[in-house]
């Protein structure tokens, strides 16, 4: 595996910045679109561009052909990737607090750890590791506050927190079996992976939906904007992660995306800042930092051993 670099440390905190300020377009768009089509135009645009700048480099996915299990782990990562995380989360918003569904995104990193541990060469777990990820979950519980494990008082609520956890355990997986993947064009993957998914969610928008809404154009630019960027844009960049550095490492995205979430909430929608915020982002950030210790402590060494030789010479 490849040793975490200060590039790797910019492209996680750039996902969580994306997929934090994520929130706020998708209240955006479900103001002139159903859930399950948001879901579908979201992957879709985010598919027409992943494939048009693959096919553009070449067309080609993997370096060797796949053996028939392999196959098989791409469709089915295809489908835990995008297609049915999305359409949980969309159903299970309407019942439950988006606190819980906060809280259930911030458990995908708990989940991947002992994933990681028995399917991943080079993740064991350890107990600094284990540590560290815990702090870091309570962190976000304190962030996102009472309505973490509040009741919505809705009839569905239980079957709605289900389908949350149930997303959260389709990306932990789904990062598992993607770095099992042999030798792959990360742009080649992320455009399948999407186009997987299009062909999943659309139809399934038919069937309970119908077709789609005529949608003005502020609702098609929020959907554009969505499929673009914290689709297309940053599924290639989780590949980018998860391929060289491994699942563990990437979930720690699920810690900042609540942070980015409040703090963008309290820029653009005058949200109130609580007092605990920075007791909670205390707790992230040392929760981060325990888990990642011998990442932060190789990092460090090697720009201090650089700057020493620029200084020798």
């Amino acid at each position: 595996m490849t040793d975490i670099t200060g590039r790797h440390w910019l492209m996680i905190a750039v996902l969580g910045l994306t997929w934090g300020g994520t929130f706020l377009i998708i209240e955006i768009a479900l103001r002139g679109i159903t859930p399950f089509w948001l879901a579908g135009a979201r992957i879709g645009f985010g598919a027409v561009l992943t494939t048009a700048i693959w096919q553009f480099r070449g067309g080609r996915l993997f370096v060797a052909p796949l053996l028939p299990s392999q196959k098989l782990s791409l469709w089915v990562l295809g489908m835990l990737s995008s297609a049915i995380p999305f359409m949980l989360l969309s159903w299970g918003q309407q019942f439950v607090t988006s606190g819980f569904a906060g809280v259930s995104m911030a458990s995908i990193a708990l989940i991947v750890l002992p994933l990681a541990h028995f399917f991943v060469p080079g993740e064991q777990l350890t107990w600094r590791r284990a540590l560290g990820f815990g702090i870091g979950f309570v962190g976000v519980s304190i962030l996102i506050g009472g309505q973490a494990f509040s009741s919505s008082g809705m009839a569905l609520e239980l079957p709605g927190r289900l389908a949350c956890v149930s997303a959260a355990c389709c990306y932990a997986i789904g990062s598992i079996l993607m770095r099992r993947l042999p030798a792959v064009d990360p742009i080649g993957l992320s455009a399948v992976l999407l186009l997987i998914g299009a062909c999943a969610v659309i139809p399934v928008a038919l069937v309970v939906e119908g077709l789609p809404p005529a949608i003005n154009t502020k609702t098609l630019v929020a959907v554009a904007f969505l499929g673009l960027i914290p689709t297309a844009a940053a599924s290639v960049l989780r590949v980018a992660v998860v391929r060289s550095v491994g699942p563990v490492f990437m979930s720690l995205v699920n810690y900042q995306v609540p942070v980015w979430s409040v703090l963008l909430g309290a820029v653009f929608l005058a949200e109130p800042l609580s007092g605990t915020m920075v007791w909670a982002l205390g707790l992230i950030l040392c929760g981060v930092g325990l888990s990642q210790y011998g990442a932060l402590a190789r990092l460090f060494g090697a720009r201090s051993a650089k700057l020493r030789q620029k200084a020798q010479t």
